[in-house]
């Protein structure tokens, strides 16, 4: 896809993997929106790139999907990307009785809004003449980390949903783009945590190189190259050494 000239829409956009995209976007001449939970975070990423428009919104709650839905069309009536970049990461130990709304909380943020956002938009979008979907899954979509349950069936699932959603729009203009992630240097799931991952700059500049190529439909680096397209032989060898006591 041509990188400049969209309106687009980054969930989850003020830090990590969402902020690469948003300011990749920006960078090339097309108008950025951005949502996050954290105002500060939101601030300090609009400091560095003034153009960015931002909104403070909690995808947990759907009012406020809705809400984020009205908005950004307001702001760009000519939106025509949206990115599903938004996700939380828990250490779940699920024989510990974990508090339900925090599991709940996994499954609406990284699942639910994602599936939501694109049912709102559709109709939008189905009226631009070069739109696109872009959804964020994982490397996990397809090997789970065990002490991340929930994470890894959420990414499952967003893989799964993408292939369905590509396909029942197959005959429309709205092009349906998956991203997967391998373990990247973010703060996701927390501050230092992933300090041994790929490196931002590394893998956003990698994910922007394949987009832009013709009929592009799935962008995968490095672990989740090797995860997206392995045996199951190799998956299960794979699980086994990801998930090896100690």
């Amino acid at each position: 896809m041509e990188l400049s000239g969209h309106g687009v829409l980054v969930t989850g956009g003020a830090t990590g993997i969402g902020a690469a995209i948003a300011t990749r976007f920006l960078k090339a001449g097309s108008d950025v929106l951005i949502c996050g939970r954290r105002a500060d975070k939101l601030r300090e990423l609009q400091e560095r790139y003034p153009q960015l428009r931002t909104r403070v919104c909690d995808l947990e709650d759907p009012t406020q999907r809705v809400a984020l839905r009205g908005w950004a069309i307001s702001e760009f009536p000519s939106l025509d990307v949206l990115v599903n970049n938004a996700g939380i990461q828990q250490r779940i130990q699920l024989a510990d009785e974990p508090d339900w709304d925090l599991i709940h909380r996994e499954i609406a943020v990284n699942f639910e809004s994602h599936v939501h956002l694109v049912t709102l938009f559709i109709p939008h979008l189905l009226r631009c003449q070069q739109p696109a979907i872009i959804n964020v899954s994982s490397g996990l979509s397809f090997v789970p980390l065990a002490r991340v349950p929930i994470y890894s069936a959420t990414k499952a699932a967003i893989h799964s949903f993408t292939l369905s959603l590509r396909q029942q729009l197959r005959d429309t203009p709205i092009d349906v783009i998956e991203v997967i992630p391998p373990g990247v240097n973010t703060d996701l799931g927390g501050p230092g945590l992933h300090t041994w991952g790929v490196a931002l700059d590394e893998f956003a500049n990698a994910v922007f190189d394949e987009v832009q190529k013709p009929d592009v439909r799935e962008i995968a680096y490095q672990f989740s190259a090797e995860s997206s397209r392995a045996s199951r032989e190799a998956l299960d060898a794979i699980f086994e050494r990801m998930n090896a006591p100690g």
